[in-house]
């Protein structure tokens, strides 16, 4: 790969640009065709808080998509290395401030940037997009705000609903986080009895990770976020398969117990989880924690003991370490009442850029019901639903090939329209 590198400087606040803050891309490139004139594919990144992939090789959907594009990796705005947010900067601001700072991260901000990057840097030539999981949400946001930027979408496990509700979310998803957790048992059985016991000493002592933190029963429960990626079953056994050392838990399950849920890599992902449903009226009121409640199956004295899944408390920003800069300003934004548009349905409707999404009817974390009734209410998607792959399917050869072929079926794709 022949690899540029972008820093764009954007405003904080699109709407009332002052401060700045800067956006970094990444542009790959078949070496053999750096100087053609390529059409771009630009990734959206899953997330909220997520970065463009740190590509070791052409292999995979980059190394597919190399052969008739442009890769432009974005690191969404306060991640990686676009002015990435921190708590050492949170720790720095009045809750007040904080909260702004945070809702200048959403949806429609990454698409201002987008649109910016792609008329600076790449000479306003359009493009198409890619958009895994939340990139799928973006996407939407994108069609509603500049859909004259863009060629074609491929979207996975990424269609957001369109009438967004936090509490519909979540009211859908604990259901399926229980199956899941019914298979992982079915699968390992033996399990039941290991993840019982841990459970068991953690609420009795006081267990410390590595970084002085207790580790509770709650926040051992949300390990279980793993469970929607292939082989999530397989790393969460294999967590609790070493756990104790004679009657102590091991050194080795407490240092990836921290690992997986210190958020130190990504606190976006947790401090943005409920505010990207926040659109127009209504606040997003710690929707899974009041979810939660109405499902006793959940309880950390329950056994067998269910994980939990990509389910954000307000307990964790008391708790982690890592979380806890950003605790007085997400409390803010889930009482905020008012948010700015996310979707156009009017635009979305009436939309005639191509869209071909996976949607993959197991998937954990975003509903399969709420995909397709998007499907049906924008213009121009074919929806191919398939059980085959989890969330993570795009780590397969065949997604992204699927995709480009449903679209290059209807005339539209790598070139301008």
């Amino acid at each position: 790969m022949h690899v540029r590198e972008h820093t764009v400087p954007v405003p904080l606040d699109w709407a009332n640009p002052g401060e700045s803050i800067t956006v970094f891309a990444r542009e790959l490139v078949d070496p053999t065709r750096q100087d053609e004139d390529l059409p771009c594919l630009l990734f959206l990144q899953g997330g909220p808080g997520g970065k463009g992939p740190r590509p070791t090789g052409a292999d995979g959907w980059i190394g597919q998509a190399l052969k008739k594009y442009r890769v432009v990796l974005l690191d969404q705005r306060g991640t990686g290395r676009s002015t990435p947010v921190s708590g050492r900067r949170m720790a720095s601001m009045s809750a007040e401030e904080g909260a702004d700072y945070l809702a200048c991260f959403r949806a429609d901000s990454i698409v201002a940037d987008a649109e910016h990057v792609r008329k600076t840097v790449f000479k306003g030539k359009r493009w198409s997009t890619l958009g895994q999981s939340y990139g799928g949400f973006l996407t939407l946001t994108y069609l509603s705000k500049a859909p004259e930027g863009l060629t074609a979408c491929y979207v996975t496990g990424g269609l957001a609903s369109i009438d967004p509700s936090a509490a519909e979310v979540y009211r859908r998803t604990y259901p399926r986080v229980a199956a899941k957790n019914r298979e992982f048992y079915r699968r390992y059985p033996h399990d039941v009895e290991r993840v019982g016991r841990i459970a068991d000493r953690l609420a009795t002592d006081d267990v410390r990770l590595p970084d002085g933190d207790r580790l509770t029963v709650r926040r051992f429960q949300s390990l279980g976020i793993d469970f929607g990626m292939k082989p999530g079953y397989e790393r969460i056994h294999w967590l609790v398969d070493e756990a104790f050392d004679g009657d102590e838990l091991s050194d080795t399950f407490l240092g990836q117990a921290l690992g997986l849920s210190s958020y130190l890599g990504n606190p976006l992902f947790a401090a943005l989880q409920e505010s990207i449903y926040g659109s127009g009226d209504g606040a997003t009121a710690w929707a899974a924690e009041a979810e939660r409640a109405r499902h006793p199956e959940f309880a950390e004295d329950a056994r067998p003991l269910l994980f939990t899944g990509e389910m954000m408390y307000p307990w964790m920003f008391a708790e982690i370490r890592g979380l806890r800069p950003f605790q007085g300003a997400v409390e803010l934004l889930a009482q905020r009442p008012r948010w700015s548009e996310l979707y156009d349905l009017e635009r979305l409707a009436a939309n005639d850029v191509p869209v071909a999404a996976a949607v993959y009817f197991d998937d954990m974390y975003v509903d399969a019901g709420l995909q397709l009734d998007t499907a049906r209410r924008v213009g121009n998607v074919q929806a191919w639903v398939t059980n085959e792959y989890e969330h993570d399917g795009l780590g397969a050869d065949r997604v992204f090939e699927r995709l480009t072929e449903l679209v290059a079926a209807i005339g539209g794709g790598v070139r301008d329209r």
